[in-house]
């Protein structure tokens, strides 16, 4: 028992100070837990021969996650995003698989071994890269758009890689190498065990072909109409951990069900995902089973840095990093190529091509069952993990020549925009969902406006509903001079991207110091840098909303609608005065809550609205009685 809590303490330890740490320095939580392994394993050896146990226990963190995909993929949505991943998503995966077919071909190994090979390298790092464009807001990009799809794919597709992995198995004793040196394959079946564990041991094809897709209506048929009747029946007991403790059940009963009939269990547990999809009890599900996904995940990449064969390394660095560099190379080809066929331009190019050109955390998860299955031999999967982890090292490098490349395209991109030869009364920096709403409204109220943005699909769609927009960078002083920034009597600056928000109204304050200007601020921080900048009128994007399900919620406390919408008044006009007023405290790149007289103000002013709030309300009943 002190032995198993030494372990655990180990183990979770080394993730606690590993992962943030990583996380902080933009290489992301996988690279975190993996060199957490690579520290407890190899370099220190605090950990040893227990990891293969573990790593078997923690490979149920991938069936719960494919279980949370499938709940994410609605139908009808995977529907809508069809062209990309069939088209982007699939040409990627397929050509990818057939290039590193190939070059193991040529290395030697057998059609099967290659293949899988092909497979496992043919998949992307979705935890890697969503995180890194999520933290550079390179998710709403052209770019950015196009590698979610194909990492979309690349998630879905690893249900029918894990289904056809087992056919890949040979059934021979030993495995021949490149050098012609034999080994043996990873796992040895023990027959007589899976004959007992097994619903289609002994019967004929037909009965196999029956039993397995009886389970499979099975999963579809409980999905369907058990599911309610018993969160129902969960719901009388109003113990929370209970729906936990059903969502657990859900995933490893379904995972028993298809190894009893020989199919994978990931592929079971997918499939439930997708007929809960449209439940009402996604997101209770998603709630209940995330943490314990996160946890056994960790764990299974830590177990894989741990057991990462450095000694390998080592011994033929050059081969192993060559390895590595050429897959990298041979996917950043192919994902080139992708993007000139769907016609990706300038840095949306290179995000495309480098964001997506490194090995995946579904990789080691593809190795892991095929050495389960005896399709790769003991050898060949401990350089095939190197190889995986030592290109998921290499991404933050490939994102950084990403931002070099994207500063040095940045003027040959502007030479690609549109020509702006119209000019407005408003001009519109912008034209997301906040500023077609404000593109709208003005228009109807016969203003002419000049709409500029650099989403050249959001352009694109803004014409074919009527709306004129031009494509290009409301950041460049020219584009702006030419939309009429001298003679217009309206900026409305509708950015999402912060900085670039920023620098537009600064510019048109210092060419036009008369001119309105109004902002759409993310937050209070924005709220003050636009202010410091020269905005006039700044909008938080969420603020009126919320003052509006504010208003709401005190008429259903016993307000009037009157005395409701007085208070909103109140706290919307003290607010913008004192935001004003906080802003001459505010010290730009210093946490608010950092400079006390700011937090001292603020602490003021929040108590002066709460007793002039207060106030008004006693005269409201005072006014109410007498009446």
């Amino acid at each position: 028992m002190e032995s198993f809590l030494f372990q655990a303490t180990i183990y979770l330890g080394a993730a606690v100070i590993a992962v943030p740490l990583a996380a902080r320095l933009g290489l992301g939580s996988v690279l975190g837990y993996l060199l957490a392994g690579i520290v407890i394993g190899p370099l220190t050896g605090l950990v040893g021969s227990e990891t293969k146990d573990l790593q078997h226990f923690a490979e149920f963190g991938v069936v719960m996650m494919l279980f949370l995909i499938g709940l994410e993929l609605e139908p009808r949505a995977l529907w809508n995003m069809r062209q990309r991943l069939i088209g982007m998503g699939g040409l990627q995966i397929g050509l990818t698989m057939l290039a590193i077919t190939g070059c193991a071909l040529a290395m030697g190994y057998p059609p099967n071994t290659s293949l899988a090979i092909g497979m496992i390298f043919a998949l992307s790092s979705t935890a890697i890269v969503l995180q890194t464009l999520t933290e550079k807001g390179l998710m709403q990009t052209g770019g950015g758009r196009a590698t979610f799809s194909v990492l979309l794919t690349q998630d879905i597709a690893v249900i029918p890689m894990l289904a056809f992995l087992p056919l890949l198995a040979v059934p021979v004793l030993m495995q021949a190498e490149p050098d012609g040196s034999l080994s043996l394959p990873a796992v040895e079946h023990d027959k007589a065990q899976h004959a007992a564990l097994s619903l289609v041991e002994g019967l004929p094809g037909w009965g196999v072909t029956l039993v397995t897709l009886g389970a499979v209506a099975l999963v579809i048929l409980a999905g369907v109409f058990l599911t309610r009747p018993v969160f129902r029946y969960i719901h009388h007991a109003r113990l929370r951990e209970m729906y936990t403790a059903l969502a657990l059940l859900m995933v490893v009963s379904t995972a028993v069900l298809m190894g009893l009939v020989g199919l994978s269990p990931a592929l079971g547990t997918f499939l439930a995902g997708v007929v809960l999809a449209n439940s009402e009890f996604r997101h209770e599900l998603e709630s209940d089973l995330e943490p314990f996904k996160g946890l056994l995940l960790g764990l299974f990449f830590i177990t894989v840095g741990a057991g990462i064969d450095f000694e390998l390394l080592f011994g033929n660095p050059f081969f192993i990093v060559s390895l590595a560099v050429g897959v990298i190379v041979v996917k950043g080809l192919i994902l080139y190529g992708l993007a000139l066929l769907f016609r990706l331009r300038g840095k949306d190019r290179w995000l495309f091509t480098l964001g997506l050109a490194q090995a995946g955390e579904f990789g080691f998860v593809l190795v892991s069952f095929s050495l389960q299955q005896g399709v790769l031999s003991d050898g060949l999967g401990g350089r095939l993990l190197l190889i995986i982890a030592l290109s998921m090292l290499i991404t933050p490098l490939l994102f950084i020549i990403y931002d070099i490349l994207s500063r040095q395209m940045h003027v040959a991109e502007d030479d690609e925009h549109d020509v702006v030869d119209e000019q407005g009364t408003v001009i519109i920096a912008g034209i997301g969902r906040f500023g077609q709403i404000v593109n709208r409204l003005v228009q109807s109220a016969g203003f002419d406006t000049v709409v500029v943005d650099n989403n050249l699909a959001t352009v694109q769609m803004m014409r074919k509903f009527g709306f004129r927009g031009f494509f290009g960078d409301p950041t460049r002083p020219d584009l702006l001079n030419a939309a009429g920034l001298e003679d217009a009597r309206v900026l409305v600056v509708a950015i999402d991207d912060k900085p670039a928000a920023v620098k537009v109204v600064r510019h048109a304050r210092k060419t036009r110091p008369d001119l309105h200007i109004i902002a759409r601020a993310r937050d209070r921080v924005h709220v003050h840098e636009l202010y410091d900048a020269g905005a006039n009128d700044i909008v938080r994007e969420m603020f009126d909303s919320s003052l509006r399900a504010g208003r709401y919620a005190l008429e259903n406390l016993g307000l009037s609608e009157f005395e409701a919408a007085e208070v909103e008044t109140a706290f919307y006009h003290h607010d913008r005065m004192a935001l004003r007023e906080l802003a001459e405290l505010w010290k730009p790149g210093v946490p608010m809550s950092d400079v006390p007289e700011y937090v001292e103000r603020a602490r003021e002013l929040n108590s002066a609205l709460e007793m002039e709030l207060s106030a008004r309300q006693q005269a409201n009943e005072t006014k109410s009685q007498k009446d």
